[in-house]
């Protein structure tokens, strides 16, 4: 069991959707932590010592055993500190589904990705396929809240890009591909959780 003494270090970035999830973890267990902000065009020592295999940010120190990878970080989290909201279901099938779609929110981040920063042919590819994706998302909302039911969870905290960072995106590059009236569910789910993620990631 954890206690409050425990040495928790995160090394991440503020712009990553990737560190963010992990943010929002912590918080909602309620752990306390350091942040060591990375330069991700200069990583540190560090972060090559502790993440010697992908040599990329997140990585989570708890009591100097480094567990990488943002998913992988996240149960590691639910799972040691048991106070706070729950990330994951204690349900075999919720978990099993949490996974899966946190799996493909992954799969789909870069494609969107590729949408944004690609050109010509590759771009073209890129949107069709983002599109085909927010299509599936848009479906797996219907009737639910959020991905996991009434409650924020792993595959919520997977998406976050969708509510926090994709709109600065759309902006920046000038695309526009999450239109409310293609993916009137997504947009309430946005409306939902960033209240909620905004809070726990700012607070």
């Amino acid at each position: 069991m954890a206690d409050h003494q425990e040495e928790v270090k995160l090394f991440g970035s503020w712009g990553s959707p990737f560190s963010s999830r992990v943010e929002i973890a912590l918080k909602m267990k309620g752990v306390e932590y350091e942040l060591i902000e990375e330069n991700i065009a200069n990583k540190s020592p560090l972060l090559l010592k502790y993440n010697p295999v992908h040599q990329k940010i997140p990585v989570l120190l708890h009591n100097g055993n480094p567990i990488a990878e943002s998913i992988v970080i996240i149960e590691y989290i639910d799972e040691t500190w048991k106070s706070g909201t729950p990330v994951l279901s204690k349900d075999p099938y919720e978990r099993a589904m949490a996974r899966f779609w946190a799996k493909y929110l992954d799969d789909k981040m870069v494609l969107m990705w590729k949408a944004f920063t690609s050109t010509g042919a590759e771009q073209e590819q890129a949107t069709k396929d983002t599109e085909e994706a927010l299509k599936t998302l848009e479906n797996e909302l219907k009737g639910k809240k959020y991905f996991g039911g009434e409650t924020i969870g792993l595959a919520d905290i997977s998406a976050n890009f969708l509510g926090l960072w994709l709109g600065v995106l759309e902006e920046v590059c000038g695309i526009k591909l999450l239109t409310q009236e293609k993916y009137p569910r997504i947009h309430e789910w946005i409306n939902n959780s960033t209240q909620e993620l905004f809070c726990l990631l700012f607070e």
